[in-house]
C-alpha cells in the first residue's frame, strides 16, 4: 500500500488515536486501581484499631493493659508487614511481636480525643507504612489517662497488587488494541468503498461500459458524484462540437478538391501534363488527409458508451472479402478466414470494419498470393497477415512511432494511419511484426494496461506537411 494512501492515512491515525486512548485508559485505571487498594488497606486498619481500642484499659495503679491481641496472626510474625503499638503520655509503649525491638515513628502531631489519623510513615526495616491512628483517653485512680493506639501496614502490598494488575491490564490492552486495529481497518474499509466504487464507475466510463457514474451514493460523495457526471456532459457536448466543425471543415474541402481535380484534368487536356501531375498529387494528399480526418472526428468519443460487441467478427469478415476480392488487387489473391466462429470484439462495427477493411485491403494490395485473417493468441485480438515483401525489420519498430507519417506513402500508408486512429479511440493498439507467410503482420489488441507506452498518435489537430519524410517500407 502506498505512502500516499488514503486508506493508510486513515488506519495509521486511527491506531496513533487507539494507542493513545489505551495509553491514558492504561494509566487511569491503574490509578484508579491503586487508590482502591489504599482504601481497602485503610479500612482494614480501621477494623484492626477498633480491635485494639475494645481490648485496652489502664489498672489502678497507671499502667496499660491488654486483655487480648489482634486475631490476625500476621500481628506475631516478625517484619511480617501488619504493626500495632499502644502508648500513653507517660512513656508506657505496648507494640505487637511483628515488630519486634524496633518502634513505629509516629508524627508529633496531637490527636483529639476520638479524632483518626491516616498518614504514611517510616516502618521497620526500611518499609513504607499506611498509619492509622487515634488517641482515647481513660481514667486511672481517677486520674485522666491519654492513650494513643496505632496501626499500620506495609504499603507494599499496594505496590504489588498494583503492578501486578498493571501487568494483566496491558494484556488485555494490548489484546483490546488489535480488536480495535483490525475493527479500524474494516471501519475504513467499508467507509472508502464508495470511493472505490467511483473509482471503478470512472473505469466503466472510460471503457463505454456506462455513460454516466450512477447515483445511488452516500451523501457525502453524492456531490462529486453530481461534478463528474456535470464534466461528462459538457465534455460530450465539447466533443460533438469539435466533431461537428472537423466534418463541415472536411465537407467543405470536398468541393474545392474536386475542382482542383476537374482543373488539373483540363490541364492534362491541353498538353500541361507537369502541372496536372503536379496538381493532382497535391490534390490527392489532401483528400487523403481529408478522409482521415472524417473518420477521426466520426471515431473522436464515439467508443464511449458504445462498447456493445461488434457481434460475431467472421460474417464481418467475409463480407469484406467477398468485397476486397472484386477489386484488381483481391482478385488475384486466396484469402484465409480463420477467425473463430464466436469471437466478438468490443468496437462499434463501423469502426471495426473500418479497422479491418483497411488492413484486409492493404494486405491485399501487397500480398504475393495469400492473405490470411486469424484469431490472436490471448484475448479478443485480431491478425492480418499476407506472403509479400513485408517490412524490413530495422524499421518496423519506427513505422508506428510518434510524429511518424504514415499517409505519405499513399492510400496504404493512410490506411494504417486510419487503423491506428481508430484503435486509439478504443484505447486499443496496432502491432507489426514479420508474419511467417513471409509478409507483414499486423495485430490489433487491446492496449496492454501493465506497461506503460508511449504515445505513437500525431497531435489531433496536426497536418502533415508536405516536404515530411516518409518512414517504412512499402506498407
Amino acid at each position: 500500500m502506498s505512502r500516499h494512501s488514503l486508506k493508510l492515512r486513515l488506519v495509521a491515525g486511527g491506531i496513533v488515536a487507539i494507542l493513545i486512548a489505551l495509553g491514558i485508559s492504561g494509566v487511569a485505571l491503574v490509578v484508579v486501581f491503586e487508590r482502591h487498594v489504599s482504601r481497602t488497606l485503610a479500612q482494614d486498619l480501621e477494623v484492626h484499631l477498633k480491635q485494639l481500642l475494645a481490648n485496652i484499659d489502664v489498672d489502678p495503679q497507671g499502667k496499660l493493659v491488654l486483655t487480648q491481641t489482634p486475631v490476625d496472626p500476621r500481628f506475631a510474625d516478625p517484619l511480617s508487614g501488619l504493626y500495632w503499638q499502644v502508648g500513653d503520655d507517660h512513656g508506657q509503649l505496648l507494640r505487637s511481636r511483628s515488630l519486634w525491638d524496633s518502634a513505629m515513628e509516629l508524627p508529633a502531631d496531637r490527636l483529639a480525643p476520638g479524632e483518626t489519623h491516616q498518614h504514611e510513615a517510616a516502618g521497620p526495616g526500611g518499609q513504607r507504612v499506611l498509619v492509622t491512628e487515634r488517641a482515647i483517653t481513660l481514667s486511672a485512680g481517677g486520674k485522666p489517662v491519654t492513650i494513643r493506639l496505632a496501626v499500620a501496614e506495609d504499603l507494599a502490598r499496594v505496590s504489588e497488587a498494583s503492578s501486578a494488575f498493571a501487568r494483566d491490564l496491558s494484556i488485555a490492552l494490548v489484546l483490546l488494541g488489535c480488536v480495535l486495529t483490525l475493527a479500524t481497518w474494516i471501519q475504513v474499509g467499508v467507509g472508502l468503498h464508495p470511493l472505490i466504487a467511483l473509482r471503478r464507475g470512472v473505469a466503466d466510463i472510460r471503457a463505454g461500459r456506462i455513460r454516466h457514474l450512477p447515483s445511488s451514493v452516500p451523501a457525502e460523495v453524492h456531490p462529486l458524484v453530481e461534478e463528474v457526471n456535470a464534466l461528462i456532459d459538457a465534455q460530450e457536448y465539447e466533443i460533438e462540437r469539435s466533431r461537428g466543425r472537423a466534418t463541415d471543415l472536411a465537407h467543405g474541402l470536398k468541393t474545392p478538391l474536386a475542382a482542383l481535380a476537374a482543373d488539373a484534368s483540363r490541364l492534362r487536356e491541353r498538353g500541361e501534363r507537369d502541372i496536372a501531375r503536379d496538381i493532382e498529387a497535391v490534390s490527392d494528399a489532401m483528400g487523403r488527409h481529408v478522409d482521415r480526418e472524417l473518420v477521426r472526428a466520426r471515431v473522436r468519443g464515439h467508443s464511449r458508451g458504445n462498447a456493445a460487441a461488434s457481434g460475431h467478427v467472421k460474417p464481418l469478415v467475409d463480407s469484406i472479402v467477398t468485397t476486397v476480392s472484386r477489386t484488381p488487387d483481391g482478385g488475384r489473391v486466396s484469402f484465409e478466414n480463420l477467425v473463430g466462429d464466436d469471437l466478438s470484439v468490443p468496437l462499434d462495427r463501423t469502426d471495426l470494419a473500418e479497422v479491418l477493411g483497411n488492413l484486409i485491403e492493404n494486405a491485399a494490395h501487397h500480398a504475393a498470393g495469400c492473405v490470411r485473417i486469424t484469431t490472436g493468441e490471448s484475448g479478443p485480438s485480431l491478425v492480418v497477415e499476407d506472403d509479400g515483401q513485408g517490412i524490413e525489420p530495422a524499421l518496423l519498430s519506427h513505422v508506428l512511432e510518434r510524429g511518424v507519417r504514415l499517409d505519405e506513402r499513399g492510400a496504404a500508408g493512410l490506411g494504417l494511419a486510419i487503423v491506428q486512429d481508430v484503435l486509439d479511440a478504443y484505447g486499443w493498439e496496432l502491432e507489426l511484426s514479420i508474419s511467417e507467410l513471409g509478409g507483414l503482420k499486423a495485430a490489433v489488441a487491446p492496449r496492454s494496461t501493465s506497461i506503460e507506452k508511449p504515445s505513437r498518435r500525431p497531435a489531433e489537430n496536426s497536418v502533415p506537411s508536405a516536404d515530411d519524410a516518409p518512414v517504412g517500407g512499402r506498407h
